[in-house]
């Protein structure tokens, strides 16, 4: 049987707005207006092939042990609810940064259990798909349908796909991964404490890109201020973008990447070409957000 193949596009955060900390269990309840770039990772499956995982590309070597990826966690969760299940080899190029704060880990497990499904002809929202996602992480099931919604709770509850305008934008990642839990603990919430701050807008469907800017521009990301105390190079990053002359930079997820959003792709791509030549060093990715 041919390959099968599928792309893990980079999940992005236009805001996260921090609730606060659930007194239950621990977890941070979030509201956040997620989006999914054109930049990506790709994943394909042999079939033919025993359950494995192979990595190459260019951020091959930050990704870990193969044997603890989200992508043969993915599929073992799926394996351990449908006996049976076809399996096969997956080979993960790898091509978003590391513990980055754009789901590249959520959104290769998403494609690999988008390739399963098609490989066992079941529709992506079955049942069991969904359960092996959360249990595979909580942005995972965000990622399964990678186009722009609502995420809440702590990531279980997806909104429906709102149709958004495409966002001109640039990525940018210093090279430093800053792993989430180091951020959550600079945010410093106790169990049961929420943390005070407007409420998230209203985002409705089918917005157009200047109607959106202007609904996400007074929103924030919570984490990005104790995110500058653990990788204080994300502060450098936002300066340089918004000297680029773009309409809104913000950090995306935990850190330490940050997008820009400009007013077309011309611009964009100028900006970016900017930054590679100031920063060499720096992993920059000029996209549309959608």
């Amino acid at each position: 049987m041919p390959l099968l193949a599928d792309r893990a596009p980079a999940k992005v955060n236009l805001t996260l707005h921090i609730l606060g900390r659930r007194a239950e269990d621990g977890y941070h309840a979030l509201e956040s207006l997620v989006a999914f770039a054109g930049t990506a990772d790709r994943l394909t499956l042999d079939p033919d092939a025993p359950l494995g995982l192979t990595v190459s590309g260019p951020t091959a070597g930050p990704a870990g042990p193969t044997g603890d990826n989200l992508v043969l966690r993915a599929g073992r969760h799926l394996a351990a609810r449908l006996p049976g299940l076809r399996t096969g080899a997956f080979h993960l190029t790898k091509r978003l940064p590391v513990a980055a704060g754009i789901g590249g880990g959520s959104s290769d497990a998403a494609a690999a259990l988008r390739l399963l499904a098609r490989l066992n002809r079941l529709s992506p929202d079955d049942p069991a798909i969904v359960a092996a996602a959360r249990a595979t992480g909580a942005d995972v099931p965000v990622c399964l349908d990678p186009q722009a919604r609502m995420m809440c709770g702590v990531g279980e509850e997806i909104g429906p796909p709102l149709h958004l305008a495409p966002l001109p934008a640039v990525l940018v990642n210093p090279g430093v991964p800053v792993p989430t839990a180091p951020v959550f603990k600079a945010l410093g919430l106790a169990a049961g404490q929420s943390l005070p701050g407007a409420d998230h807008p209203v985002i409705g469907e089918g917005l157009d890109g200047d109607a959106l800017v202007a609904a996400i521009g007074p929103a924030r990301n919570d984490l990005e201020a104790p995110a500058l105390t653990v990788a204080p190079v994300i502060g450098t990053v936002l300066a340089a973008l918004r000297a680029q002359g773009c309409r809104l930079a913000r950090m995306s997820g935990s850190g330490a990447t940050v997008f820009a959003l400009f007013d077309d792709r011309r611009r964009a791509v100028r900006a970016a070409s900017a930054l590679r030549a100031a920063h060499p060093e720096w992993w920059v990715a000029p996209t549309f957000l959608r």
